[in-house]
């Protein structure tokens, strides 16, 4: 079945690579006029060139999602275009690596303001024409982390956990507005930063890590941007309707078929 979201307006923070570029991709292919939210110019222009390559519809503002006012004035420069804000993507995100006593001060606040506070400020932004609309849909980027203990990932497990609570608690808040409100948890997809992990940490032994890194998963490999943004797209459409404060994981079997 082929999934149409002809004329909706979309927010996708992150929009200008990864998970994010698939993201943005996949919307302006479904027909919606796709916002990318992005600090990084080259990437998110390169995107929004094939989108409009593609006869889609993309506009880009540079915005850093940790600062409240830059999301404000960019919903209200959506709202001045488009009139309406009908659906919310929070992909962006940054990793951090570590345990409790290797996790300093200044890394968990950096994680803090872009993975926590970063949601908040994109869910803040938007509410109001939402409610107003009595109509939208809020879609944020969770993890595996926020529901299982994994290594070395005490920073960024808990702003994951912090997505997924947020999510829960604005999709019961705003039930009676017809605003739906859910996460995806993926486990490891393989975008540029995987490689530029594996490279950086394991030179010479890409191919070992890659390979290593992909069975961590029990159906063999890693999962795709692609797949991840096709997700998105069924639960931010008309045809997920009856779908609200849920966590939907895409993690290739990882947490219930691990041993």
């Amino acid at each position: 079945m082929e999934i149409r979201i002809d004329n909706q307006t979309a927010i996708i923070t992150g929009g200008g690579s990864g998970i994010g570029e698939a993201l943005s991709i996949t919307f302006a292919q479904a027909g919606a006029r796709v916002h990318i939210v992005d600090r990084d110019v080259e990437a998110t222009s390169r995107v929004a060139k094939r989108i409009r390559a593609q006869g889609g519809t993309v506009t880009v503002h540079m915005a850093d999602v940790s600062i409240q006012q830059e999301m404000l004035d960019m919903a209200s420069c959506v709202l001045e275009q488009d009139g309406r804000i009908d659906i919310l993507i929070n992909n962006a995100g940054i990793a951090q690596i570590g345990t409790l006593d290797a996790t300093t001060e200044e890394a968990l606040d950096r994680i803090y303001a872009v993975n926590v506070k970063g949601v908040y400020n994109g869910m803040y932004a938007v509410i109001s024409a939402m409610k107003n609309q009595k109509r939208g849909v809020i879609l944020n980027m969770a993890s595996i982390a926020a529901m299982i203990g994994l290594p070395d990932r005490f920073g960024y497990s808990m702003s994951k956990g912090a997505v997924l609570s947020m999510t829960l608690t604005a999709a019961r808040d705003y039930l009676d507005y017809n605003i739906r409100c859910n996460c995806i948890s993926p486990a490891r997809i393989h975008t540029p930063f995987v490689d530029g992990f594996i490279a950086a940490n394991y030179p010479g032994r890409e191919d070992e890590m890659f390979a290593t890194l992909s069975q961590t998963q029990p159906i063999g490999r890693m999962g795709t941007p692609q797949e991840v943004a096709q997700l998105a797209l069924y639960l931010c459409s008309d045809a997920a309707t009856f779908i609200t404060g849920t966590n939907v994981p895409i993690d290739g079997g990882f947490i219930n078929l691990n041993t």
